[in-house]
């Protein structure tokens, strides 16, 4: 695949990532004008919200499966208008029913697309043979960021749902649909843009095995890299979920003041992706993981025993650095590791299946530490993320290459090359 083809799928892609965080944001700071619209009452609606994650696990799998009858480029080429016009069917209806039936389709075609982008994204990271996935997710915060601040305007001005979302996914969709056109698929078959210093990886890969070590059946390998997507996710709910309310009622914020901590936080969200696939190509993906799972403790912990609220604010813009590259860096490595062992398709498989931990933190995570909230304190609970996010830190060596054994000098070759058959042995 030509260099100027991986370039346009990795900016097309990037386009993608960029509308994903514009629509999300535009949703989620929106869901008080959402449940005043339709009258849904305080105890409806977290049934409606827990929906959501749970209807984008669910098309996460389907995702799987479809991956493997079509190319995975198309499916964001249709999920993505499919949650623009979602959206706006959260703004135009006029009962209970419709909302519903809104936010149904609006997670299912979320999880689809999360699960194919970053399919699409780990791909063209192995096709470019350095680390671009944190970029990709850089995109995704950029997105977040101005969705908030146009939900923000909107809510200033009076707009209604539908005045808010009408004008901007008649933009929003048909500019992801036009990028969609370059989406490159599975460029990594087609082997590296320069050819010079990367592995052809369009050889068969399975043409040995290891007798003395059958492989794993199933995914197994994957299961250190879902916990450390699910703890990553806990954490971030909190902060998307409890900071501002932490910072009014505990630390003694103003109204204005509380809405600070999820923007700084999103701020440095991006750029510590920004940056963080030149820290990947310099250090290393276990360094950046174990930096920045020990940053984002850190932050938690600082927001724990806050004085007041400007140490808390710092607390959240620290989490923010740090928690930002580990996501990206579990979708790459999960990716390799799954096609190292099974192939492309076997890294798909492997994407959608992480994909369905950062909904499992999501809906663990904010009700874990509002019930702890209540029944303990919510400093106490702030420990809580903190302590899981810790736990990343020694499950940081399987984002790393796995360690070949070192045959000893007496033994036979432990290979054997099935190509050749029984009488070739």
């Amino acid at each position: 695949m030509t260099d100027a083809r991986l370039r346009h799928g990795r900016i097309s892609l990037a386009i993608s990532f960029f509308v994903q965080g514009v629509v999300f944001a535009l949703l989620v700071t929106r869901i008080p004008a959402v449940q005043d619209r339709y009258g849904i009452s305080d105890g409806l609606l977290p049934a409606f919200l827990a929906a959501v994650p749970i209807l984008a696990g669910a098309g996460s799998i389907g995702t799987e499966r479809l991956v493997k009858r079509i190319r995975p480029g198309s499916v964001p080429r249709w999920s993505q208008p499919v949650v623009c016009l979602a959206l706006l069917g959260v703004g135009v209806g006029d009962g209970l029913e419709q909302v519903a039936v809104a936010l149904a389709v609006f997670g299912l075609a979320v999880g689809a697309l999360d699960a194919s982008m970053n399919m699409l994204g780990v791909s063209l990271q192995r096709a470019y043979g350095r680390s671009i996935m944190l970029g990709f997710h850089a995109a995704y915060s950029l997105g977040g960021i101005v969705g908030a601040s146009l939900a923000w305007a909107g809510a200033r001005w009076g707009l209604s749902l539908i005045a808010l979302y009408g004008p901007l996914m008649a933009v929003l969709a048909p500019a992801a649909l036009l990028a969609s056109r370059w989406y490159a698929d599975h460029a990594d078959r087609a082997g590296p843009a320069d050819g010079a210093d990367r592995v052809d990886q369009r050889k068969p890969r399975a043409q040995v095995v290891d007798v003395a070590t059958p492989p794993t059946p199933g995914m197994r390998f994957l299961l250190p890299l879902c916990l450390v997507m699910a703890f990553v996710y806990i954490g971030d709910s909190t902060v998307a979920n409890w900071s501002a309310k932490y910072l009014r009622d505990v630390l003694g914020g103003s109204e204005q003041l509380s809405t600070v901590p999820y923007n700084v936080y999103m701020a440095m969200t991006l750029l510590g992706r920004a940056v963080g696939d030149v820290g990947v190509r310099r250090f290393g993906p276990v360094a950046v993981v174990r930096a920045g799972a020990v940053i984002a403790a850190g932050g938690f912990g600082v927001v724990a025993v806050a004085p007041g609220a400007w140490v808390g604010i710092a607390g959240f813009t620290v989490l923010g650095l740090g928690l930002c590259v580990i996501v990206p860096q579990t979708f790459a490595a999960g990716g390799r590791l799954a096609f190292e062992r099974l192939g492309p398709e076997g890294s798909d498989a492997a994407v959608a299946r992480l994909n369905i931990f950062n909904y499992v933190g999501f809906l663990v995570g904010s009700p874990l530490v509002g019930a702890l909230g209540e029944a303990w304190s919510h400093r106490g609970a702030m420990l809580v993320p903190l302590l899981l996010v810790l736990v990343t830190v020694p499950y940081a060596r399987a984002f790393g290459p796995e360690p070949r054994p070192i045959p000893c000098r007496h033994e036979r070759p432990r290979t054997t090359d099935v190509g050749r058959g029984s009488n070739g042995l």
